[in-house]
């Protein structure tokens, strides 16, 4: 069937699906597009304001993006990435299956999987990774007695599911076969803890040893107890400074608004426990800015920040830029990005390192753009320099 050229008659096939109510779905794969990050494009229908529209799953390597398109809009969509953008795609109808093969230049026809079309709602009860079931969700105040999320947390709720669905998305990048010890550095009241080890325990199905640091006498005893009455024995809290902890043996160390150079102490933890996975949501950049302001570099930059505000800006991202080449500088592969939690919650920046075996130790060359970095804004010396003895 159209083994020179499966183009045309695939693309029939998905306009016919979509006039005759046999489409169940449509996934595209084998990503050659420019699109950084992009793997793959799942299809489904669905009923928004009561029209049936296609809504597009866009896959990433550590976020999903969901857009909704009309059938036209989506037929083109589609016919300008076959064959180009996407080297293979699936077609499910109630009809027959369709394998679309651009590489090879061929289309599989087979019997269909699916002998029903799919209901057509808009299903806005996302798929969650925190089981709102969970026993200390409600020991913690997010959920009644009934298990359901309080109106009052329901921002929390969400933020706390976003974070694992972040963090099960950078745990891929590492062997969780044997046992994993985590350190959640600055564990406050213990949210993001209990969820990781629920995850990690139950739903991963890994060994896991999960610890909780935190300074607060008071927090640590009631996280234990919460622990304790859900019978979580691999997950215990720590009551400590950052900076005291001894993390070896660590191999995911995660710290989530560590204020200021707190975030430098735990990244120096990480890097010394020679972690294989550093996640970090720094918070209140401070030294920096100290030092930029001090030091009034003369450079390009000196029209913005003259003005307090893009001052505060551009400190963060000077402290979090050189956060993430000392990462690599140490051997991990490094990568800033921008988490939005939630519409109702703030936004932060993530910094993620994973280690790399592949990369250069103290690689010349990534400490040259450190020290020019530092020169370029005045800079003597990172916290984290100073943390990592260099």
């Amino acid at each position: 069937m159209a083994k020179d050229n499966p183009e045309p008659a695939f693309l029939s096939a998905l306009s016919a699906a979509l006039q005759d109510a046999s489409f169940v779905k449509l996934s595209l794969g084998h990503y050659k597009g420019r699109e950084e990050g992009l793997k793959q494009v799942h299809v489904r229908p669905i009923v928004v304001k009561r029209q049936t529209v296609l809504s597009f799953t866009y896959r990433y390597k550590t976020r999903d993006v969901v857009k909704n398109y009309l059938f036209d809009e989506a037929l083109a969509l589609v016919k300008a990435w076959l064959g180009r953008d996407f080297m293979t795609a699936t077609l499910c109808t109630t009809q027959a299956d369709l394998a679309f093969d651009g590489v090879k230049g061929r289309l599989k026809t087979a019997v269909p999987t699916h002998k029903e079309a799919p209901a057509l709602s808009h299903d806005r009860a996302k798929a969650r990774q925190v089981d709102v079931g969970a026993g200390w969700l409600h020991l913690l105040g997010i959920t009644d007695k009934d298990g359901k999320v309080r109106h009052d947390a329901q921002d929390k709720y969400r933020q706390i599911d976003k974070y694992i669905e972040t963090l099960g998305a950078q745990l891929k990048h590492i062997d969780v076969k044997n046992e994993l010890r985590v350190v959640d550095m600055g564990a406050g009241k213990g949210y993001l803890t209990f969820a990781l080890y629920d995850y990690l325990a139950n739903k991963l199905g890994v060994k896991a040893e999960v610890t909780g640091v935190e300074y607060r006498a008071d927090l640590v005893a009631l996280c234990n107890g919460i622990a304790q009455q859900s019978v979580y024995t691999g997950l215990r809290f720590v009551q400590g400074a950052i900076e005291d902890y001894d993390a070896t043996g660590v191999n995911v160390l995660i710290a989530l608004h560590a204020c200021d150079t707190a975030t430098d102490d735990a990244i120096a933890k990480g890097v010394k426990a020679g972690a294989d996975l550093i996640v970090v949501a720094p918070c209140c950049h401070k030294q920096i800015r100290r030092e930029m302001e001090k030091a009034k570099a003369e450079n390009g930059l000196g029209f913005l920040l003259r003005h307090g505000t893009f001052m505060e800006r551009q400190a963060e991202m000077v402290t979090d830029g050189l956060r993430a080449l000392l990462l690599e500088y140490e051997g991990y592969s490094a990568k800033v990005f921008e988490f939005i939690s939630d519409a109702h919650t703030p936004k932060n920046v993530m910094i993620v390192a994973v280690r790399n075996s592949k990369a250069k130790h103290h690689d010349l060359a990534v400490l040259k753009k450190i020290n020019e970095a530092k020169v370029y804004f005045g800079i003597n010396r990172h916290h984290l320099e100073k943390n990592l003895e260099l």
